[in-house]
């Protein structure tokens, strides 16, 4: 099948209210049947997790059905990591993940709230959830600083130590890969530099009831739903990190052998793609 040329999405309202109808109400409707697709960890992200130390604590931001919180598989419960997502019905079903009877840590709440202790957190991870925030002002630094403009960049780099602090971000690419069923760029579209808002369906599947004369695993009803996303250009999110770490007074670069007055900062380990995703690995470092 062919790749669906995705549709243009405008927003013209708060984006707040847009993303509560675009992104929140749209995954606690498909929850079940969404996390049913989501059960594989990405390559990047599980060796991200398996090189942590033991004793490690970390942040999931935005974690859906919980598929990372039982990482690393080889070294169970060397590494917590506690879930945070907006989605209640993805939330229950996180608390389980992994199954067997350990309960997870999971918490409600939105990417831009700000209910941790700084520097609480070893590590962080945020895998597709930024590029649902509907408005450059709330993927990167705010031009008006008040709390609740805040990005989820600065967020993530306000919440772990300021001393080895790690992070890992994944968006949505603007270039997809050969096996993606979506377009995003159209054929006159080559060298983009900025990204795309989009609208993203998704099919629910519900199963047939008896009688219907349809096969097992068919539907008798397929609704749509539509989410918002903001499919990240190439360097996009590079620059995000850096605008987020501007907005904290952190120098981006590694980490100086020595320096004549305290110096805080973050390094980009890794700016990648993989399939169909853009990444950054970051670490944060002081100098007293």
């Amino acid at each position: 099948m062919a790749p669906r040329t995705l549709e243009i999405a405008t927003i013209d309202e708060d984006a707040e209210i847009y993303e509560d109808k675009t992104v929140h109400a749209v995954y606690d409707a498909i929850a079940s049947h969404f996390s049913s697709t989501r059960y594989k960890p990405w390559p990047v992200i599980a060796a991200f997790l398996s090189a942590l130390p033991t004793g490690w604590i970390g942040l999931d931001s935005g974690t859906g059905n919980g598929k990372y919180l039982p990482l690393p598989l080889d070294r169970p419960g060397d590494i917590w990591t506690i879930g945070l997502d907006r989605s209640r019905n993805l939330l229950a079903i996180a608390r389980t993940a992994g199954g067997g009877e350990l309960i997870r840590e999971v918490v409600w709440g939105n990417v831009l709230d700000d209910g941790w202790r700084t520097g609480v957190f070893d590590y962080a991870i945020s895998v597709a959830t930024i590029h649902h925030l509907a408005t450059q002002q709330r993927r990167m630094i705010a031009v008006q600083v008040r709390e609740n403009e805040f990005c989820a960049t600065l967020r993530l780099l306000q919440a772990v130590s300021p001393d080895h602090g790690r992070i890992l971000i994944y968006v949505w690419a603007i270039e997809q890969d050969e096996l993606s069923k979506r377009k995003v760029l159209g054929e006159q579209e080559v060298l983009v530099t900025t990204g795309k808002d989009v609208m993203v369906p998704w099919v629910l599947t519900i199963p047939a009831t008896p009688g219907t004369g349809l096969s097992p695993g068919e539907s008798e009803n397929r609704p749509v739903y539509n989410r918002y996303y903001h499919m990240f250009a190439k360097g996009e999110l590079a620059g995000l990190v850096v605008d987020a770490a501007a907005g904290l007074g952190l120098q981006v670069s590694v980490k100086p052998d020595k320096t004549e007055q305290p110096l805080r900062g973050v390094e980009i380990l890794q700016d990648g793609w993989e399939r169909s995703n853009y990444y950054v690995e970051l670490r944060r470092w002081t100098i007293l």
